[in-house]
C-alpha cells in the first residue's frame, strides 16, 4: 500500500499522545483503534514484534484513513522496507539506527528514534529525527525531560515508559513535545474483557487530566 496520505501533524498537535499497541490481535487492535479515535486520540504505533504487525498496520489504515497510523519497535531496515511497505506513516524507534533515520528522512516519512543519553539524544536529532523518545523515560521521570532540554533546547522529545494519568501532565509541564504511552493508556483488563465501552471511557479520563503543551514547535522547522 502506498503511503497516498501522510503522516497528519494537525491531529498529532491537538493530542500529541502516542498509543503503543503491542501484542493485541487484529480484531483487538480494530477495536482499540475505534475507541481510540472516538475519544480523541488520533496517533497510533502497532509494534513491529507483534504478531501480524504490517497486516495489522495496512487494516487500519484502510479502515480508518483518518488516523496517523505507525510501526514501533523498528531496529532494522528490514523493520523499516516491511512497516513502509504495509503502509505505516510513522516510525518509532527504541533505538538510535542511523540508517533507518536516514532513510526515514530521505523518504520525508516522520521518524522517532529511542535514545536515552545527552549524546544519544543529541546524534538523533542531529540526523534528522522528527522528535526523539526518550526512553524509557519512567527511569528518572519528568525532571530528567527538563535536564535534557537545559542545554538542548531545540529538541522535540517524545518521553515514553512508565507514562499514565497520574504523571503525564508532570511531562507536559517539564517541556515534553508529546509522549508515548502503552500500558498507562491501553486498559489491558478492559481489553481482555471486551469492555470497550470502559476503554473508551478510560481513554476520555486520561485526556482529562493533562493539557497539551504549551511548547509548540512547527513540525518543518528543523
Amino acid at each position: 500500500m502506498a503511503n497516498t496520505h501522510p503522516f497528519s501533524w494537525e491531529s498529532f498537535n491537538a493530542l500529541p499522545v502516542i498509543a503503543i499497541l503491542r501484542g493485541y490481535d487484529r480484531k483487538q487492535c480494530r477495536r482499540i483503534a475505534g475507541v481510540g479515535m472516538a475519544a480523541g486520540f488520533h496517533t497510533l504505533e502497532v509494534t513491529m514484534n507483534t504478531a501480524e504487525a504490517a497486516d495489522i498496520i495496512r487494516e487500519l489504515r484502510d479502515l480508518h484513513p483518518e488516523l496517523n497510523v505507525g510501526a514501533g519497535t523498528v531496529c532494522t531496515l528490514e523493520d523499516y522496507e516491511v512497516a513502509v511497505a504495509a503502509g505505516a506513516q510513522f516510525i518509532v524507534m527504541p533505538i538510535v539506527e542511523e540508517e533507518v533515520i536516514v532513510s526515514a528522512v530521505a523518504e520525508d516519512i516522520p521518524v522517532f528514534p529511542g535514545a536515552f543519553t545527552p549524546t544519544e539524544v543529541y546524534r538523533a536529532w542531529s540526523l534528522g529525527a522528527s522528535a526523539v523518545k526518550l526512553f524509557p523515560a519512567g527511569q528518572l521521570g519528568p525532571s530528567y525531560v527538563r535536564d535534557i532540554l537545559s542545554p538542548l533546547d531545540d529538541v522535540r522529545l517524545l518521553p515514553t515508559g512508565g507514562i499514565d494519568a497520574t504523571n503525564v501532565q508532570s511531562y507536559f509541564e517539564a517541556g515534553a513535545y508529546g509522549v508515548g504511552m502503552g500500558s498507562g493508556l491501553l486498559d489491558k483488563p478492559l481489553i481482555q474483557a471486551n469492555d470497550y465501552d470502559g476503554l473508551k471511557s478510560h481513554f476520555e479520563a486520561v485526556r482529562r487530566g493533562f493539557q497539551p503543551r504549551s511548547r509548540t514547535l512547527s513540525p518543518t522547522a528543523r
